[in-house]
């Protein structure tokens, strides 16, 4: 396969790179190695729009994360996912944090963050009644976002898509290298050859980066432990609440979703594994202990579930965005750990503007709109649910109970342009399985839906790629097998 352009990675920096190129007379594809769009970091984290009072001044991380952050409400708007904007706190707990705190004041004001100020302990428990009486002082953060990453990400990818750029998923790029004429890579799909090629493959970024460059780059995979709670229950906080950071990272939170959820987390290891997402007892009593700090009357009796992310640690610190030294043509997004979410709509405005420049790309004369989804049946009044079901009865059939996800949406999922192949991308394009359950009463019917589909048969579906298939065969066979 031939192409003018191939990105690689199809997180959210990837899916975003995709879509703004896809305004350009080009043949793109999109190389994802997993099983689907939003695989890896981009489907754990904490979904927070960091306003960017954090990131070093005078950075690349502090640049693109306050552009970024800016960006999200026209962006969510435009290709339809979620955007709320809470706010944020962070705390301290003793007068020896409050120096961190008027440091982060300083930052965010150098950074240019707006609205950001100091509050004290009466105000901060005014705001937010449930946080530990024992708090000292806070940076105050109005304009702190949340979105759902995978949502996002989805959202981003179908964009890509209806304007022409092909995806191409579970295509893992095992090594790149430069011809005349561009830029040869060996996949698991086979050998693909590119003009441009664009690296955005997150944990593995730097592994492509020093097959093409001299000046050697190093990621270390950092895990991050959380707990999700029911949304059942009404939120403790409004806000996301942070401690002080720390070198590690931004420390642990508690922190509402956009969904209503509330999430305690992340920790922060270094591991040399960067697929290693499994959860573990030292990691969660980590989180839950540390957590308490914030919330001393924490409840964990409505978790249900707990999951681990993978975040691209650069060692230097900072993003690493732009063209490969010595190597025309080749482009790159490297160490996007957090605030990356925040800043990936600019990182990708960024290194969209820096390619048309030196790469001479045209515009093409149309640029398709996002395409527009159903509003989503939970969140629909009685009104609009029964007008729903008079046009299409599938409407009506409900297969997720603890999401109220219905069977059309879940059809809609897998016909989308960039669709849901395994039962976990279903659930992350319309939260089927996500709910208290998590997926105990309604995989087996997404499952079969995904079958018809797809047309293919059940066995053949697996839960998140690779050799997740849930069946193994059929009760016949087992039947013939123990009576031949």
């Amino acid at each position: 396969m031939n192409k003018d352009i191939i990105i690689i990675g199809g997180g959210v920096v990837g899916c975003a790179v995709a879509r703004l190129l896809s305004r350009y007379d080009a043949s793109i594809a999109l190389l994802e190695g997993g099983s689907d769009v939003a695989d890896g970091a981009s489907k754990a984290n904490s979904g927070i729009v960091h306003a960017g009072f954090d990131a070093k001044p005078g950075s690349l991380k502090a640049k693109l994360n306050v552009e970024g952050a800016r960006m999200y409400p026209e962006l969510c708007a435009e290709v339809d996912a979620p955007y709320g904007r809470p706010g944020a706190m962070v705390l301290a707990f003793n007068e020896e944090e409050r120096p961190t705190i008027e440091k982060l004041y300083q930052q965010g004001i150098e950074n240019g963050v707006p609205e950001i100020r100091i509050i004290e302990h009466d105000e901060i428990l005014e705001l937010e009644p449930s946080v530990n009486p024992d708090v000292v002082c806070a940076l105050l953060v109005p304009t702190s976002g949340l979105t759902s990453p995978y949502e996002l990400t989805c959202a981003l990818a179908d964009h890509a898509a209806v304007n022409g750029v092909e995806f191409m998923i579970e295509t893992f790029v095992n090594k790149i290298e430069r011809v005349e004429g561009g830029y040869k890579l060996d996949t698991t799909k086979g050998e693909m050859t590119a003009r441009i090629v664009i690296n955005c493959a997150g944990v593995n970024s730097a592994k492509l980066h020093n097959m093409l460059s001299d000046k050697e780059l190093t990621i270390i995979p950092r895990k991050g432990e959380y707990y999700l709670l029911d949304h059942t229950k009404p939120l403790q906080f409004t806000m996301t609440m942070f401690q002080c950071p720390t070198k590690m990272g931004k420390g642990i939170l508690v922190s509402p979703t956009v969904h209503g959820n509330l999430l305690l987390g992340p920790t922060a290891t270094d591991v040399e594994d960067g697929t290693a997402v499994e959860t573990t007892a030292e990691g969660l009593k980590w989180a839950a202990d540390a957590a308490r700090l914030t919330w001393p009357k924490e409840n964990l009796r409505t978790v249900i579930t707990t999951f681990a992310g993978i975040r691209a640690h650069e060692s230097n610190g900072d993003f690493v965005i732009g063209a490969v030294d010595g190597n025309p043509g080749a482009y790159e997004t490297v160490g996007v750990e957090s605030p990356g979410l925040s800043a990936a709509p600019a990182i990708a405005e960024y290194l969209v503007d820096m390619i048309e420049k030196a790469e001479g790309l045209t515009r093409k004369a149309e640029w398709k709109p996002a395409p527009k989804r159903e509003k989503p049946f939970y969140a629909m009044t009685l009104e609009e649910r029964a007008e729903l079901v008079k046009r299409d009865p599938l409407n009506g059939a409900l297969v997720c109970r603890c999401e109220q996800v219905t069977e059309a949406e879940i059809r809609a999922a897998i016909r989308r342009p960039v669709g849901a192949r395994t039962i976990d991308a279903v659930k992350r394009r319309t939260r089927a399985g996500m709910g208290r359950c998590q997926g105990g009463f309604c995989s087996p019917r997404v499952l079969e839906i995904l079958a018809e589909e797809l047309n293919l048969d059940p066995t053949e579906i697996t839960k998140c790629g690779g050799k997740s298939n849930l069946l193994v065969g059929t009760i016949a066979e087992a039947a013939g097998k123990e009576n031949a």
